[in-house]
């Protein structure tokens, strides 16, 4: 583990230390996601791809650091991303929330941390958070505008404003 490290500049000079995020001033090492979760993470990140860069909508990211806050800081990594254009994808972390974070819920995550996570996405400015849980079959959308919506293996999750026109039946995911 890397010592000392409490910012978003210094986490970025680390080099590979490992899985980790920075939660308000505190190094998280990761354990690494299990196939089940990389499957659902890839399938997801697959489909918006294709989605996105059909209509020229924005840009899919897959496992990338957005910086949230600061003083603390707090820099996050979901399994999946997306950026409307005009936001600026450099070498490093991204500043502010993505427009769309989605996030596989992994058999160790307690549901405290997630919905903290949850919430700090929309705290950032996400417009939309997905919290797939591949063990109940589900998807919670998360939206800055609306209550949470639990969908099941027979619904169909859909884009919302991020992603007009998005469609994914769930049953092709589980």
């Amino acid at each position: 583990m890397a010592p000392g490290i409490r910012t978003a500049e210094e986490l970025e000079r680390a080099g590979d230390i490992g899985r980790c995020e920075l939660i308000r001033g505190d190094l998280i090492m990761m354990i690494p996601p299990g196939g089940r979760h990389g499957q659902l993470a890839s399938f997801i990140g697959y489909r918006l791809m294709g989605f996105a860069g059909e209509k020229n909508l924005g840009t899919v990211l897959a496992e990338t650091g957005f910086v949230l806050s600061r003083d603390p800081d707090t820099v996050r990594a979901p399994d999946v991303a997306f950026l409307r254009p005009g936001r600026e994808i450099g070498d490093g972390f991204i500043d502010g929330a993505p427009d769309l974070a989605v996030e596989v819920t992994s058999p160790g995550d307690r549901s405290g941390e997630i919905r903290e996570k949850v919430a700090e996405w929309l705290e950032a400015g996400a417009e939309t958070v997905w919290q797939v849980d591949p063990r109940k079959r589900t998807v919670v959308v998360h939206c800055s505008y609306s209550e949470p919506q639990v969908l099941a293996e027979h619904d169909v999750l859909r884009g919302g404003r991020v992603l007009p026109g998005f469609e994914l039946p769930l049953v092709q995911l589980f």
